[in-house]
């Protein structure tokens, strides 16, 4: 659980200064500051969301140990250079490498449920976004408060070398106490036939370079096997070719066999991954990935455009700085955690998984909706009641809150709605 809660502090401390970074960046125009910091939020993105799935199939090949070591590792080595950063261009490039060496995204939830079982599953599952809050809590305090407290020509170093040292630590508690999940008999999955096809190809062609440069000693035997052929067999390909290899058959010569053998094992290979799909992508897959798809669109979009809003000039935003936006979001933090360990399992208990799910959809809703009508620092309080600057935050807090309560509802919902969708399938 420390990996994921330090790699969330690192990645939260950047949105309270992001604003303020791009705006004072020489190279960006200042009336597009809200479309260059969108641009940074995609670019971070689209680069885990291209990676996610290599990372994962990563794991299943060296383990989740290594993957989650040289994640870590490569995300503290971004934060490094992202303190350093003074043109746009670096800013893009340093925050894409962040995306795409994070690791983490996709190995975490994996371990999480290889340690784990039927009889416990939700209850860890559970405790995750409260590990997330966590983050939610000292990232945007850290970063906020940090910001410009180190150098003058290098303003935000300072809170990058705090999620670098946090990610360092990481990195040394996953190399030194961190048990192996996954089961050797695992590390091994099948490569899939373009794969195969693939290192066949460049293996021909290695061979033929290199064989221009032997001295012809005559012609060598032909050597078919290339790395891929090694990998392991899955146990069910190949046990009903060893049944049909009965003594009728025994006349048959080893050339037909290996003739014969790739297609019938190819053939049943893909019957297999046929079926996979058609009982992953049922009805109900289809409908809760779709309507997740969609939750997590207006999720990071009020992610991306909250720190924009909160330190844009008024009338268009409220005039915050980077330490009140860090602030604001550290307190939501703190209630979001609350919710998440005391509320969310009576509530998951009464309404059901699929029940908290629509109202964390709901209350994502409400809180879009409710985000441009906050008061300002210079308006006039409501009622003459307090000052025009305790509503503001009162409304911001209490928007944050609805949000942020969505976000972790929604998410543990439907970590724990996967896991049954194939039953629901059938």
């Amino acid at each position: 659980m420390a990996i994921p809660q330090m790699t969330r502090t690192a990645l939260n401390s950047i949105a309270p200064y992001l604003p303020e970074l791009v705006a004072n960046l020489p190279d960006v125009p200042e009336a597009d500051v809200g479309f260059y910091v969108g641009m940074l939020a995609s670019a971070f993105a689209l680069a885990q969301l291209s990676s996610n799935f290599a990372w994962g199939y990563a794991s299943d090949v060296i383990g989740r140990k290594p993957v989650l070591v040289a994640g870590t590792f490569c995300l503290m080595l971004c934060f490094l250079a992202f303190g350093f950063c003074q043109r746009y261009w670096q800013v893009v490039l340093v925050h894409a490498l962040m995306g795409l060496l994070n690791g983490n995204a996709a190995a975490v939830p994996t371990v999480l449920g290889e340690v784990t079982d039927r009889s416990n599953q939700s209850k860890v599952f559970a405790y995750l976004p409260i590990v997330y809050s966590l983050g939610s809590i000292t990232g945007p305090a850290a970063g906020g408060v940090l910001a410009g407290r180190l150098s003058s020509r290098y303003t935000y170093l300072a809170p990058n070398l705090f999620a670098a040292v946090l990610l360092a630590t990481s990195v040394n508690v996953v190399a030194i106490w961190f048990q192996e999940t996954l089961n050797a008999d695992e590390t091994a999955p099948e490569v899939p036939r373009w794969a195969k096809k693939l290192s066949a190809a460049v293996s021909r062609a290695i061979g033929f370079v290199g064989s221009l440069f032997r001295p012809c000693r005559g012609r060598a035997p032909p050597h078919n096997r290339s790395w891929s052929s090694r990998w392991p067999r899955p146990q069910s390909a190949s046990g009903p070719r060893q049944a049909l290899l009965s003594s009728a058959a025994s006349d048959t010569s080893s050339d037909d066999e290996e003739d014969e053998s790739p297609s019938d094992e190819a053939g049943e290979v893909d019957d297999k991954q046929g079926k996979v799909w058609r009982e992953i992508l049922n009805h109900t897959t289809i409908l809760l990935l779709l309507t997740y798809l969609l939750f997590q669109l207006a999720n990071i979009s009020f992610n991306s455009l909250y720190p924009i809003f909160a330190a844009a000039p008024a009338p268009e935003g409220r005039e915050l700085d980077p330490d009140q936006i860090g602030v604001a979001l550290s307190l939501s933090g703190i209630a979001t955690m609350f919710f998440q360990g005391i509320v969310f399992q009576p509530l998951k208990a009464r309404r059901g998984n699929l029940g908290t799910y629509r109202l964390a959809l709901f209350g994502l809703a409400v809180s879009m909706f409710l985000i441009p009508w906050i008061g300002y620092l210079s308006g006039t309080p409501p009622f003459g009641l307090a000052t025009a600057k305790v509503w503001l935050f009162g409304e911001l807090g209490l928007i944050l809150i609805i949000k942020n309560v969505s976000a972790v509802a929604g998410l543990s919902s439907v970590m724990l709605l996967l896991p049954r969708l194939q039953a629901w399938g059938r």
